[in-house]
């Protein structure tokens, strides 16, 4: 671990646990050595941290990009493994280097919805979660952040005090193989749909504090219906 992680980690536990009184789930799920990739859902600029400060080792995660820009924030982050990403359009960039995170066996937290939503509404994944997952054969622990949507929402300029839940589910594998670009195509998609389902069986993590989980799909709703394909 880094002298910086490992210095601001206990600080930003401490930090989480007294404004936030985190309930974790299940953490065992997260190996503690070897790649793995951690997909979350993603409501609040609270979720890397909450994780980061209950997984018992070192993790690195994407940002977008314009974070990185900012005086001294930018740095920091940098500095404590974040890695920068574009939201616009595909960004090879950091897919090679999120896959080399993996390779050398690391920890990577990615969000696969691709940007803050709505406290509890699951939205479809990029593609491109279910392409690093594929290529990288990491198993892929799926994490479901309760609460952290209504402590610290889109828009709002600080967080206020609420109780929030971070629940880890088992892990899932998929199989790289050799396939057309037809197939892969499909197969990275069909991987970024089934991280968002087994986030969404996550959702019995919520109960304790009466969060409602949606799914939103094109042109439906469902507590536990699988998030449309998504575009590369």
């Amino acid at each position: 671990m880094s002298r910086p992680y490992a210095c601001v980690k206990p600080v930003v536990a401490v930090l989480m646990r007294l404004f936030f009184r985190v309930e974790v789930k299940n953490p065992e799920h997260v190996p503690l050595a070897g790649a793995v990739l951690l997909v979350a859902n993603h409501s609040s600029l609270l979720d890397p941290p909450l994780v980061g400060g209950v997984v018992p080792r070192q993790l690195s995660f994407l940002a977008k990009a314009e974070l990185f820009r900012i005086p001294l924030f930018g740095p920091l982050i940098r500095r404590l493994n974040a890695r920068p990403v574009r939201r616009e359009g595909p960004d090879p960039g950091a897919l090679r280097m999120a896959l080399r995170v993996l390779e050398e066996d690391g920890a990577l937290l990615i969000f696969p919805e691709g940007t803050r939503g709505a406290e509890g509404v699951l939205r479809p994944a990029k593609a491109g979660a279910g392409m690093l997952a594929v290529k990288s054969g990491a198993p892929v622990v799926p994490v479901y952040i309760s609460g952290s949507g209504r402590a610290w929402p889109r828009g709002q300029r600080l967080f206020r005090p609420a109780k929030v839940t971070v629940a880890f589910g088992p892990p899932l594998r998929f199989d790289g193989g050799r396939r057309a670009e037809g197939h892969r195509r499909t197969q990275y998609e069909t991987a970024s749909r089934a991280m968002m389902a087994a986030i969404a069986r996550l959702k019995d993590s919520a109960a304790t504090d009466g969060t409602r989980v949606v799914v939103r799909a094109a042109g439906r709703r469902g507590a536990g219906a699988p998030p449309p394909e998504a575009s590369l």
